[in-house]
């Protein structure tokens, strides 16, 4: 086990090399530049640019150079946390994103425990009382959270507490810790303000997670040594817990890989719906404008996200059923 997850920690190097080479290419595809993009703003506001301050500019990021010339000095300064100057803010990447790369994680691993933690009991309600009235309404809500677009509830959710409660939720922070240095207080903040986001974007995961568990769980109910365990006189919820949900609940570990890019893109759109400091709303800016340090960089992180997500799920898979072996 120990030599597994060593090989899959190593295999993640080649695997976020290739995804930093995808990621560049993708990002160049787009016709043009930032010192388009650049241009285009000037001449719209009547200001001039001359073809050597357009030369100028394309020399000093680089711009005129090979697409791999530039890949590579992306990438030389990783070792050192440095990402390259983002065009449009002309600041270090790093020095822009960290906050908003550590809230991000925060939303996305604390969306990914409020989804299990959720679904989870009530998927097992649901597939314990197939039919009653607690699974038809575990039902019902599950099509609609599958159904809802995650930034509409955030926009119905900003609705009703402006409108009943005269809160106008957004943002993670009080004004008066927006920009101030982290502390216990602004820790405090941050968790009376986190779970808005939390529930807009694990809603989607939670209505599909509770549907997986309640299906699984039934195929397994109705299994042969099921009924063996109960004719033999175990209690109902040995049989359940320590039984059928131990089996049931594989689908819903190996799904990690795939909840966190959910998480990830829902969002980028909720970011900019509620106004949050995250990646989400910055990346949606730098592709604008084609800020490609800065757009690739996010990308890039996200997609360690992921990468970090295989590898949990993997090994939760492994401890969670003895009967799987990785030899």
């Amino acid at each position: 086990m120990t030599s597994y997850i060593l090989r899959r920690i190593l295999y993640m190097f080649p695997t976020l090399f290739l995804i930093s080479i995808i990621v560049f290419i993708v990002i160049q595809l787009p016709p043009g530049s930032w010192v388009d993009s650049y241009v285009a703003q000037l001449q719209q506001t009547g200001g001039t640019v001359s073809e050597s301050q357009i030369s100028s500019l394309k020399e000093r990021y680089g711009l005129g150079e090979p697409v791999y010339i530039q890949y590579f000095k992306w990438v030389k300064g990783w070792p050192f946390l440095d990402f390259g100057v983002s065009f449009e803010y002309n600041q270090s990447v790093f020095s822009l994103i960290a906050d908003r790369l550590l809230l991000s994680v925060v939303i996305a691993v604390s969306t990914l425990l409020f989804v299990y933690a959720f679904s989870i009991p009530v998927a097992v309600y649901a597939a314990t009382h197939q039919y009653s009235v607690g699974d038809n309404i575990v039902t019902l809500a599950g099509f609609l959270g599958l159904s809802i677009p995650n930034f509409m509830l955030a926009l119905v959710l900003m609705y009703v507490f402006f409108q009943f409660f005269g809160i106008t939720p957004g943002g993670l922070f009080s004004p008066e810790f927006e920009g101030a240095a982290w502390s216990w207080g602004k820790l405090i903040d941050l968790s009376k303000h986190i779970w808005l986001p939390i529930i807009v974007v694990g809603t989607a995961g939670t209505a599909s997670t509770i549907r997986v568990l309640r299906g699984t769980m039934l195929d397994e109910l109705g299994r042969d040594y099921v009924q063996v365990a109960r004719a033999k006189g175990l209690e109902n919820w040995k049989v359940v817990f320590k039984h059928v949900l131990r089996v049931a609940i594989n689908p819903i570990i190996s799904r990690i890989i795939w909840e966190l890019p959910r998480i990830v893109s829902g969002a980028t759109i909720t970011a900019v719906v509620l106004s949050l400091p995250i990646l989400g709303g910055m990346l949606l800016t730098s592709l604008q404008v084609q800020d490609m340090y800065l757009a690739g960089t996010i990308i890039f992180f996200q997609s360690v996200l992921v990468v970090i997500g295989g590898v949990i799920s993997d090994v939760l898979l492994a401890v969670a059923d003895p009967r799987i072996r990785y030899e």
